[in-house]
Parts: C-alpha cells; structure tokens; sequence
C-alpha cells in the first residue's frame, strides 16, 4: 500500500484532500494528515477508512522523522518558512515531496542532496507559484515552437470575492491569509519594461499600477509583484526586453489602501504603546498630525489631500476607523492592529464565492508579423469553505501525486513545474475541474 503524509490540514487542503480520497482506491493509498490541531485534520478524514488524522507538530524532529520514514510521498502545506526541516527529513529518508510555496534558498540547497539520494522535492505547485508556471509555460513553448521571438510578457493573478458576493465598498474579501494581505509589497520589487530595469519602492507601491481587463468580468488593476526578474530563468527568456508580474485588485483598490500604507498602518516593525487602553479612533489618530482644534476626519482628509467626503475617506469610514469603540488587544504592531480590524469586516460569509482571475500577456513576432496573445482564467468558488482559491491550490499539487504514484514522474532534485513532463497532464487535467484558460490572438501590425 502506497503511504501518503499530508502535513497541514488549511482551507487550502480540502480541495487536496477531496481528491486524494477520490483516488485513493485506484493509487492503493493510505492518507495520513498531520496538523498541530488535530480537530482540522480530523476533520479533512471525517470517516474515510484509507485516511487517518494524527496531532503534529514540524518543531518535533523525533515525530517529523518518524512520520517521513513511513511515507512513500510527503505533501507540506504549512507555511512557506517552515518547509525546510521537513525537506531535509525527506532527504535524509529518501522520500520525495512536494508543497505549493516558493522555492527558498535553503531548499534551493538541497538541490545535489536530492539528487544524490534519488528524490524529487517538486516546489510551486499551487495556483501562483504553480498554475501560473505551467499556464505560462505553455504557451511560450508553443510560441517558440512556431518561430515566434517574445518581446513582452507580463502575468496577472488575483484571489478576489466574485461579482455575486461583492457587497462593500473595498471590492475585496480575504481569500487567502489576511497577514500576507496586509504586509504585502514590502520587499524588493523589480522588472524590466523595454530594455529598461525598474524599481518600486513600497511607499509608491500603490500608486503605480497596471490597468487589466478580462472579459466578462471587468476591470481590475494590479501592483507589481516583488521580483519579476527571476522568471526570466524560470521561463527560459533571459533575453526579454519587457517581462512583469502583478497582482490583480478591483479597481480603486490600491488608491485607497495606499492610504494605510502612506500612513504607516502596515508596519510590522514595532509593538503599539498602550494598546490596551486605544480606541479605533484612536489608533488611527496617533498616526495623524496633533491638532487640538480639527477632527480625526479632517486630519486624515489633509493628510491624504482629498476632500471630507472622498470615497478614500467613505472606505475607512465603512471599516470602522473613526470609532469609538475599543480595538480588544493588549499588544501588537501596526500590522496586526490592521489585520484584526479587516478580519472583522473582510471575511467570507459561508454563502460567499471567491473568485481567481489570472490573466498572461504576450507580445511577439512570427515571421516578423508581431502579434499579441491574450490567455484568461476565471474560476469561482462554491462557498467559504470549497473556495476557489482552495481548488486552485489544492488540485495541481493532487494532481501531482496521482502522477507520481503511477510512476508518471521520473525527477530527482529541486523542481518547479516548468517542464511539459508536469505541466501537459496537469492542465490537461485541470481543465476538466473547471480550471480552463481562455486565448485570443491579435495581430498588431
């Protein structure tokens, strides 16, 4: 019997999990799911005989080295900084594993280890990073394939609320981890526009955007994303003039977070003084100049140069900001004072549909015709519980599992899904879940 470790047990496993029990007979396949709350874990294997739920915890090397050797595959859907040691396990008992974060330079690391011991750590297999690479892959090779030269490439993906469960005035629901939300931005951000590197510092971050549409759906706007330029060696274009990642918002989003932003909100530098005893009128009126004579409402509209009854001002208003009512926290930094009031207003309800929009735009040259590819993904939820953003997480990476245990994936060492051997039956696959690209291609001269 084929035995399969499934560490984190999130709302984004349950897609994972759904499927894993789907197959679980035709894979001969037991599922163990490992989380610090048994009560999540238990309940992703509810009363599934070929799945059982074991307390965990990652810090624990003696248990994390004990469940790893009894496993023919690991699946890690914890946090993206706590993969490490669960990586280094899988290669000192030469089982291979597979997770939906980013590749980290620590696991990078591991790259002639695993290779050494003849396992595959397959990284980036969710939604973005994931069904971003593949999607995106896809049609680069083809285009290449064709004779064509790529000039531009730019890649959208958004997790938002859809349309029929759209009803504040932000546009937005938290769909994914609301702290990732709130700190979002604050790193590097770079990428190349003709020829040319660019740079955003984050306190412009907001401010300079990408305008986005998507057929059917609307308009949207993006903020790029940390570090555009690593795709380039990701996706085989070293040599491309223009290449851009961002991430999509409905429009008049960024204006108003920016806000939060200019007015330092987001920091997660440092603890609030006297939280304890702050009202939410009152965390908003520390930040703002002391002034015995004007409101809170007048400082911040000074501050923000836009009228009293600007729709930036409507929108802090509608989250509460301006009350008097007390935050209920003793301790916290900016950022998490932030979060706890936006987990309050941008939650899900259990009837709520989110909805994933990533949009890939090319510009190239066939036979010195330039023409433009446009490719479109929208995929909606169910409820708050069977997300989108579940299913788009979730499905490649069991997926993927299916593959492996049919012994349809022959790598060893660190891996990205760049590579048809992943990326042609995942989509192809993918594709019958609903999760199904659409093109349009324009000639431009």
């Amino acid at each position: 019997m084929n035995q399969l470790l499934l560490i984190g047990a999130g709302r984004s496993s349950s897609a994972l999990v759904d499927y894993l029990k789907a197959h679980a007979d035709d894979l001969n396949l037991q599922i163990k799911v490992a989380d610090f709350s048994l009560k999540l874990a238990a309940e992703k294997v509810q009363d599934f005989e070929r799945a059982t739920a074991i307390k965990f915890d990652v810090n624990d090397s003696i248990q994390l080295n004990q469940e790893v050797g009894a496993a023919d595959l690991v699946i890690s859907m914890l946090p993206a900084h706590m993969h490490l040691p669960v990586a280094q396990s899988c290669v000192k008992h030469k089982k291979s594993l597979l997770t939906a974060s980013y590749v980290s330079k620590g696991i990078k690391s591991l790259e002639e280890d695993a290779k050494a011991a003849g396992v595959m750590i397959l990284m980036e297999m969710g939604l973005d990073p994931g069904i971003d690479h593949m999607s995106a892959k896809k049609e680069i090779d083809q285009i290449i394939s064709n004779g064509g030269v790529i000039h531009s490439f730019k890649s959208f993906t958004g997790g938002l609320v859809a349309p029929e469960s759209d009803n504040n005035p932000w546009n937005y629901k938290f769909t994914w981890n609301p702290r990732n939300v709130v700190l979002a931005g604050q790193g590097d951000v770079k990428f190349i526009r003709n020829g040319r590197y660019k740079y955003i510092p984050y306190h412009s971050l907001f401010k300079r955007i990408e305008e986005v549409t998507v057929e059917g759906y609307g308009d949207f706007e993006a903020y790029s994303n940390r570090d555009s330029l690593s795709y380039r060696e990701h996706y085989d274009l070293q040599d491309i003039p223009t290449i851009f990642r961002g991430t999509l918002r409905r429009q008049g989003f960024c204006e108003a977070w920016d806000s939060f932003v200019q007015l330092g909100m987001t920091s997660d530098a440092y603890q609030v003084e006297d939280l304890g005893d702050l009202t939410w009128r009152d965390f908003l009126n520390a930040y703002l100049v002391y002034d015995k004579d004007k409101s809170v409402e007048e400082k911040l509209a000074a501050f923000l140069k836009v009228p009293l009854d600007h729709v930036i001002l409507k929108k802090i208003e509608w989250l509460g900001l301006f009350k008097r009512e007390r935050i209920g926290m003793d301790s916290g930094t900016p950022a998490q004072v932030l979060q706890k009031l936006l987990e309050s207003k941008w939650s899900l309800e259990p009837h709520d549909k989110d909805m994933i929009v990533m949009q890939h735009q090319f510009e190239y040259s066939v036979d010195q015709k330039r023409q433009s590819l446009t490719s479109s993904l929208v995929v909606k939820g169910d409820d708050a519980k069977n997300t989108s953003m579940a299913k788009t997480v979730g499905l490649p990476l069991a997926i993927a599992t299916r593959l492996f245990f049919e012994n349809k994936i022959n790598l060893t060492g660190v891996h990205i899904p760049t590579i048809p051997e992943l990326y042609t039956p995942i989509l192809k696959e993918l594709d019958s879940y609903g999760v199904k690209f659409t093109s349009s291609i324009n000639q431009l001269n």
